[in-house]
C-alpha cells in the first residue's frame, strides 16, 4: 500500500511533535455589506461622522443614494 503524505501516521509525514503548531486565523471579509434598511431604519436620511467631518447620506425619490458633505 503506498504511503499517503496527508494521512496521519504516514511514514512521509513529520511527527506532530516536530511540526510547528498551527495557529487559528480569523478570516475577516475584505468588504462588509450592510443593508440600507438597517442603516436608515425607516428614515430617508442619515448623518455619518467620518474623521470629524459630517456627511449626509440620503435616499432619493427614485431610490438612489446621494452622499454629500
Amino acid at each position: 500500500m503506498p504511503s499517503d503524505p496527508m494521512r496521519p501516521g504516514s511514514p512521509t509525514q513529520a511527527p506532530a511533535a516536530s511540526r510547528p503548531p498551527v495557529e487559528p486565523r480569523l478570516q475577516m471579509p475584505s468588504q462588509v455589506s450592510i443593508p440600507a434598511d438597517l442603516l436608515f431604519q425607516g428614515s430617508q436620511e442619515i448623518l455619518i461622522n467620518h474623521h470629524g467631518e459630517i456627511y449626509r447620506l440620503r435616499i432619493t425619490k427614485n431610490s438612489k443614494l446621494i452622499l454629500t458633505k
